[in-house]
Protein backbone atom coordinates (compact mmCIF):
# COMPACT_ATOMS: atom_id res chain seq x y z
CA UNK A 1 0.00 0.00 0.00
CA UNK A 2 1.64 3.07 -1.07
CA UNK A 3 1.38 6.34 0.95
CA UNK A 4 1.94 9.89 -0.07
CA UNK A 5 3.68 11.77 2.68
CA UNK A 6 4.49 15.29 3.13
CA UNK A 7 8.15 16.75 4.12
CA UNK A 8 8.81 20.16 5.39
CA UNK A 9 8.44 22.15 2.35
CA UNK A 10 5.03 20.65 1.76
CA UNK A 11 3.87 21.32 5.02
CA UNK A 12 0.09 22.43 5.06
CA UNK A 13 -0.70 25.73 3.65
CA UNK A 14 -3.99 27.45 4.91
CA UNK A 15 -6.03 28.46 1.63
CA UNK A 16 -5.85 32.26 0.97
CA UNK A 17 -9.08 34.12 0.85
CA UNK A 18 -10.31 35.02 -2.68
CA UNK A 19 -10.74 38.92 -3.14
CA UNK A 20 -14.06 40.19 -2.93
CA UNK A 21 -15.59 40.30 -6.27
CA UNK A 22 -15.83 43.85 -7.65
CA UNK A 23 -19.24 45.40 -7.92
CA UNK A 24 -20.49 45.83 -12.25
CA UNK A 25 -19.65 48.83 -13.04
CA UNK A 26 -22.31 51.46 -13.40
CA UNK A 27 -22.58 53.68 -16.35
CA UNK A 28 -22.54 57.41 -15.45
CA UNK A 29 -25.32 57.73 -18.63
CA UNK A 30 -28.10 55.47 -18.34
CA UNK A 31 -30.03 56.17 -21.36
CA UNK A 32 -31.72 53.28 -23.58
CA UNK A 33 -29.92 53.18 -26.58
CA UNK A 34 -33.57 54.29 -28.43
CA UNK A 35 -33.19 57.58 -26.41
CA UNK A 36 -29.41 57.93 -27.24
CA UNK A 37 -30.55 57.40 -30.54
CA UNK A 38 -32.69 60.17 -30.53
CA UNK A 39 -30.46 62.76 -28.80
CA UNK A 40 -28.01 62.34 -31.41
CA UNK A 41 -30.24 62.88 -34.49
CA UNK A 42 -31.55 65.90 -32.45
CA UNK A 43 -27.73 67.28 -31.97
CA UNK A 44 -27.10 66.27 -35.84
CA UNK A 45 -29.74 68.11 -37.64
CA UNK A 46 -29.46 71.12 -35.04
CA UNK A 47 -25.75 71.31 -36.21
CA UNK A 48 -26.49 70.51 -40.17
CA UNK A 49 -28.98 73.76 -39.70
CA UNK A 50 -26.92 76.10 -37.53
CA UNK A 51 -23.79 75.26 -40.61
CA UNK A 52 -26.46 76.64 -43.49
CA UNK A 53 -26.52 80.02 -45.14
CA UNK A 54 -29.23 81.90 -44.11
CA UNK A 55 -30.93 81.53 -47.50
CA UNK A 56 -30.85 77.67 -47.12
CA UNK A 57 -31.63 77.77 -43.29
CA UNK A 58 -35.21 79.53 -44.45
CA UNK A 59 -35.61 76.72 -46.67
CA UNK A 60 -34.81 74.29 -44.03
CA UNK A 61 -37.66 75.66 -41.59
CA UNK A 62 -40.00 76.46 -44.28
CA UNK A 63 -40.24 72.63 -45.27
CA UNK A 64 -39.73 70.66 -42.26
CA UNK A 65 -41.08 73.26 -39.65
CA UNK A 66 -44.87 73.31 -38.65
CA UNK A 67 -46.97 76.46 -39.68
CA UNK A 68 -50.21 76.17 -39.63
CA UNK A 69 -51.60 78.08 -42.25
CA UNK A 70 -50.95 75.29 -44.48
CA UNK A 71 -54.06 73.56 -42.96
CA UNK A 72 -56.23 76.66 -43.79
CA UNK A 73 -56.02 77.48 -47.77
CA UNK A 74 -57.05 74.83 -50.18
CA UNK A 75 -54.79 71.92 -51.62
CA UNK A 76 -54.34 73.04 -54.71
CA UNK A 77 -52.27 75.87 -53.46
CA UNK A 78 -50.22 73.74 -50.90
CA UNK A 79 -46.96 71.84 -51.31
CA UNK A 80 -46.29 68.14 -49.91
CA UNK A 81 -44.87 69.71 -46.79
CA UNK A 82 -47.92 69.53 -44.65
CA UNK A 83 -48.18 66.14 -45.01
CA UNK A 84 -44.43 65.52 -42.97
CA UNK A 85 -43.95 68.94 -41.29
CA UNK A 86 -46.81 67.54 -38.42
CA UNK A 87 -44.05 65.18 -37.11
CA UNK A 88 -40.45 66.57 -38.65
CA UNK A 89 -40.60 70.10 -36.55
CA UNK A 90 -40.32 68.46 -33.50
CA UNK A 91 -37.04 67.15 -34.76
CA UNK A 92 -35.57 71.40 -34.90
CA UNK A 93 -34.42 73.57 -32.27
CA UNK A 94 -34.15 76.98 -32.32
CA UNK A 95 -31.20 77.24 -30.47
CA UNK A 96 -28.47 75.64 -27.78
CA UNK A 97 -31.16 76.86 -24.95
CA UNK A 98 -33.86 75.45 -26.65
CA UNK A 99 -32.27 71.82 -27.63
CA UNK A 100 -30.41 71.13 -24.05
CA UNK A 101 -34.06 72.12 -22.61
CA UNK A 102 -35.91 69.62 -23.86
CA UNK A 103 -32.86 66.88 -24.41
CA UNK A 104 -33.10 67.21 -20.85
CA UNK A 105 -36.63 66.91 -19.79
CA UNK A 106 -36.34 64.23 -22.78
CA UNK A 107 -33.96 62.34 -20.78
CA UNK A 108 -35.96 62.31 -17.39
CA UNK A 109 -39.07 61.02 -18.78
CA UNK A 110 -38.30 59.82 -21.82
CA UNK A 111 -35.71 56.72 -20.39
CA UNK A 112 -38.74 54.99 -18.03
CA UNK A 113 -41.45 55.51 -21.09
CA UNK A 114 -38.60 53.95 -23.52
CA UNK A 115 -38.05 50.97 -21.08
CA UNK A 116 -41.48 49.86 -20.54
CA UNK A 117 -42.77 50.02 -24.20
CA UNK A 118 -39.58 49.66 -26.23
CA UNK A 119 -38.32 51.30 -29.37
CA UNK A 120 -41.12 50.82 -31.65
CA UNK A 121 -43.47 51.68 -29.77
CA UNK A 122 -41.72 54.88 -28.58
CA UNK A 123 -41.50 55.98 -32.29
CA UNK A 124 -44.64 55.57 -32.46
CA UNK A 125 -45.51 57.38 -29.95
CA UNK A 126 -43.22 60.41 -30.91
CA UNK A 127 -45.28 60.49 -34.27
CA UNK A 128 -48.63 60.70 -33.16
CA UNK A 129 -47.60 62.83 -29.90
CA UNK A 130 -46.06 65.16 -32.55
CA UNK A 131 -49.11 65.50 -34.39
CA UNK A 132 -51.63 65.76 -31.24
CA UNK A 133 -49.68 68.51 -30.35
CA UNK A 134 -49.70 70.63 -33.72
CA UNK A 135 -53.37 69.61 -34.22
CA UNK A 136 -54.30 71.98 -31.16
CA UNK A 137 -51.62 74.49 -31.72
CA UNK A 138 -53.66 74.26 -35.34
CA UNK A 139 -56.67 74.51 -33.70
CA UNK A 140 -55.57 77.65 -31.50
CA UNK A 141 -53.88 79.34 -33.81
CA UNK A 142 -56.24 78.70 -37.00
CA UNK A 143 -54.55 80.71 -40.41
CA UNK A 144 -51.10 81.82 -38.31
CA UNK A 145 -48.24 82.00 -40.24
CA UNK A 146 -46.04 81.26 -37.47
CA UNK A 147 -43.48 78.67 -37.18
CA UNK A 148 -43.83 75.91 -34.60
CA UNK A 149 -40.23 73.81 -33.93
CA UNK A 150 -38.99 71.83 -31.34
CA UNK A 151 -39.76 68.48 -29.38
CA UNK A 152 -41.19 70.24 -26.37
CA UNK A 153 -44.73 68.91 -27.23
CA UNK A 154 -43.58 65.22 -27.22
CA UNK A 155 -41.67 65.82 -23.90
CA UNK A 156 -44.59 66.86 -22.71
CA UNK A 157 -46.55 63.61 -24.14
CA UNK A 158 -43.95 61.42 -22.46
CA UNK A 159 -44.52 63.47 -19.01
CA UNK A 160 -48.14 62.60 -19.72
CA UNK A 161 -47.54 59.07 -20.27
CA UNK A 162 -45.15 58.63 -17.31
CA UNK A 163 -48.07 60.27 -15.00
CA UNK A 164 -49.77 56.91 -15.94
CA UNK A 165 -47.17 54.40 -14.10
CA UNK A 166 -44.11 56.41 -12.93
CA UNK A 167 -45.75 58.14 -9.96
CA UNK A 168 -47.37 56.18 -6.57
CA UNK A 169 -50.99 55.54 -6.77
CA UNK A 170 -53.08 54.00 -3.71
CA UNK A 171 -50.41 51.56 -3.10
CA UNK A 172 -46.86 51.64 -2.64
CA UNK A 173 -44.47 50.87 -5.63
CA UNK A 174 -41.77 48.14 -5.43
CA UNK A 175 -39.11 47.94 -8.17
CA UNK A 176 -37.97 49.77 -11.32
CA UNK A 177 -40.14 52.41 -12.18
CA UNK A 178 -40.75 51.14 -15.92
CA UNK A 179 -41.81 47.84 -14.09
CA UNK A 180 -44.65 49.66 -11.92
CA UNK A 181 -48.19 48.23 -13.01
CA UNK A 182 -50.28 51.25 -14.87
CA UNK A 183 -52.73 52.88 -13.36
CA UNK A 184 -55.69 53.45 -15.04
CA UNK A 185 -57.03 57.59 -15.85
CA UNK A 186 -59.18 57.43 -12.40
CA UNK A 187 -56.36 56.04 -10.55
CA UNK A 188 -53.79 58.55 -11.89
CA UNK A 189 -56.17 61.32 -11.01
CA UNK A 190 -56.69 60.23 -7.72
CA UNK A 191 -52.87 60.08 -6.57
CA UNK A 192 -51.71 62.89 -5.24
CA UNK A 193 -48.34 62.91 -6.40
CA UNK A 194 -49.90 62.97 -9.75
CA UNK A 195 -52.08 65.90 -9.16
CA UNK A 196 -49.39 67.80 -7.45
CA UNK A 197 -47.49 67.45 -10.87
CA UNK A 198 -49.81 68.29 -12.87
CA UNK A 199 -50.26 71.27 -11.25
CA UNK A 200 -47.01 72.51 -11.11
CA UNK A 201 -46.69 71.36 -14.82
CA UNK A 202 -50.08 73.61 -15.49
CA UNK A 203 -48.78 76.46 -13.29
CA UNK A 204 -45.82 76.79 -15.76
CA UNK A 205 -47.78 76.88 -18.99
CA UNK A 206 -49.77 79.28 -17.35
CA UNK A 207 -46.98 82.17 -16.97
CA UNK A 208 -45.60 80.89 -20.51
CA UNK A 209 -48.91 81.76 -22.39
CA UNK A 210 -48.83 85.36 -20.34
CA UNK A 211 -45.39 85.42 -21.34
CA UNK A 212 -43.30 85.10 -18.64
CA UNK A 213 -40.70 82.18 -19.21
CA UNK A 214 -39.70 79.42 -17.58
CA UNK A 215 -35.90 79.91 -18.95
CA UNK A 216 -34.33 81.86 -21.12
CA UNK A 217 -35.21 85.96 -22.17
CA UNK A 218 -38.41 85.70 -23.30
CA UNK A 219 -37.55 86.88 -26.62
CA UNK A 220 -38.86 83.78 -28.52
CA UNK A 221 -42.39 82.55 -28.60
CA UNK A 222 -43.15 79.24 -27.01
CA UNK A 223 -46.43 77.18 -27.96
CA UNK A 224 -47.64 76.72 -24.39
CA UNK A 225 -50.84 74.97 -26.26
CA UNK A 226 -48.52 72.57 -28.27
CA UNK A 227 -47.07 71.44 -24.82
CA UNK A 228 -50.87 71.05 -23.44
CA UNK A 229 -51.81 68.86 -27.01
CA UNK A 230 -48.76 66.47 -26.08
CA UNK A 231 -49.79 66.52 -22.06
CA UNK A 232 -53.02 65.37 -22.98
CA UNK A 233 -52.33 62.96 -25.64
CA UNK A 234 -49.96 61.11 -23.85
CA UNK A 235 -52.29 61.09 -20.49
CA UNK A 236 -55.04 59.56 -21.92
CA UNK A 237 -54.08 57.45 -24.68
CA UNK A 238 -50.93 56.14 -23.07
CA UNK A 239 -52.86 52.80 -22.88
CA UNK A 240 -52.79 51.96 -26.59
CA UNK A 241 -49.01 52.30 -26.71
CA UNK A 242 -48.15 50.34 -23.57
CA UNK A 243 -47.31 46.43 -23.25
CA UNK A 244 -48.07 44.48 -20.46
CA UNK A 245 -45.60 43.85 -17.85
CA UNK A 246 -44.78 40.41 -16.49
CA UNK A 247 -45.27 40.04 -12.73
CA UNK A 248 -41.88 38.11 -11.40
CA UNK A 249 -40.48 38.43 -7.99
CA UNK A 250 -38.16 42.14 -7.59
CA UNK A 251 -34.89 41.79 -7.73
CA UNK A 252 -32.03 44.95 -8.43
CA UNK A 253 -31.14 44.83 -12.01
CA UNK A 254 -27.69 45.83 -12.89
CA UNK A 255 -28.68 49.31 -14.42
CA UNK A 256 -30.25 50.50 -10.99
CA UNK A 257 -28.34 52.41 -8.51
CA UNK A 258 -28.37 51.69 -4.70
CA UNK A 259 -27.42 53.62 -1.60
Amino acid sequence: MNEQTSGPDQAFQPSQPEPPVRPPHQPVFNIPPALLATLLLLIVIFVVQSALPDDWFNWFLFNFGFIPLRYAVSLSEQGPQLYWTPVTYSLLHGGIEHIVFNGLWLMAFGAPVVRRIGALRYTIFWIFSAIASAALHTALNWGSEGLLIGASGVVSGLMGAACRFAFPGSQPMFGPTHRNPRLSIVQAMQSRTVIVFMLLWLVGNALIAFGIPLVGDGSQEIAWDAHIGGFVFGFLLFGLFDRKVPEEPFAYPDDELQS
